[in-house]
């Protein structure tokens, strides 16, 4: 552990804490009240960064911090994260206070060196997101997430699709948040080098709606929609590897119970990773993984 420095000119204006209920630091409490974060993180524009390295992973994909939270004995790793986020905004304010009352105000122990409250970036549409995935053309691998609602399969299915590539990620509306802070440190902070966004009206449009829904839009962008599904007529996944469609679309469901009946009815074909020992499904992070190694396109 680094030795504890006091503020000073390695980054200037730091503000000391002396107290929990200090209204600068809401946006800080009840961390660990996930109801309520998810609830009003998206509603108030913000979303937390903890740890280091996820900050500068944040800042390097052009993210912007409202105010940073650390113990003092941090100020020096971070001075030049802090000072690179005050070269666009000046006015950034460093809250430090000691270890208790870090504790008290986040309700958690803080042990990887900073938080960050960042501003959340607003979420592109689906099919401009799309057309710009590798410049608009040529082969794009898509990874859809149907009501993945665990926040540590969210990270880490995101962390997945950027090791192996994926353009886009597509997440339903009941699906947890990319950017909820248990969903950033387990993704490792690659939730920000993949691009993402929600597709509404998933499968289908409402009767009579004017939208289109989630699979023709998919469809109309050219396409070909994947449910990985087990199913009397899936395919193996090995099958579609050796010849996958240019553009190719995984759709990946919610824990246990997997995808919607409808939504395996709309998708073009249904794949099974093959697997032994009497294994039937795995974790759907781990499935994402596997899936997206197999059909990954080759770097050029």
């Amino acid at each position: 552990m680094p030795e504890p420095v006091l503020p000073g000119p390695a980054v200037p204006d730091v503000v000391t804490v002396t107290d929990s209920h200090d209204p600068r630091l809401t946006d800080y409490t009840d961390l660990t009240d996930v109801a309520l974060r998810r609830v009003r993180e998206p509603a108030e524009g913000l979303y937390m960064a903890e740890s280091s390295t996820v900050i500068r992973r944040a800042l390097a994909a052009g993210h912007r911090p409202r105010s940073f939270l650390m113990a003092d004995k941090w100020l020096e790793s971070m001075a030049d994260v802090i000072a690179e986020a005050r070269e666009h905004d000046p006015a950034v304010p460093v809250f430090v206070a000691d270890e208790p009352l870090l504790e008290q105000i986040t309700g958690f122990h803080l042990h990887r060196g900073a938080l960050a409250a960042m501003h959340r970036p607003e979420l592109p549409d689906v099919a401009d997101l799309l057309r710009g995935a590798r410049g608009g053309a040529g082969a794009q691998r898509v990874v859809v997430l149907e009501d993945v609602v665990d926040h540590t399969n969210i990270g880490a299915a995101m962390r997945a699709c950027a090791a192996m590539g994926v353009d886009a990620v597509l997440l339903t509306p009941r699906s947890a948040d990319p950017l909820y802070r248990r969903a950033v440190r387990v993704s490792m902070g690659t939730v920000f080098q993949v691009p993402w966004t929600r597709i509404h009206d998933w499968p289908h449009a409402a009767t009579g709606a004017e939208r289109v829904g989630g699979i023709d839009l998919l469809h109309e962008l050219g396409f070909e929609v994947a449910a990985l599904a087990l199913e009397d007529d899936s395919v193996s996944l090995d099958d579609v590897a050796t010849d996958p469609p240019e553009r190719l679309a995984l759709v990946f469901g919610t824990e246990g119970d997997g995808l919607k009946p409808k939504t395996i009815a709309t998708c073009d074909l249904t794949v099974k990773i093959p697997m032994a020992g009497g294994v039937d499904s795995l974790n759907v992070a781990s499935a994402v993984a596997v899936a997206t190694w197999a059909v990954r396109v080759p770097e050029a």
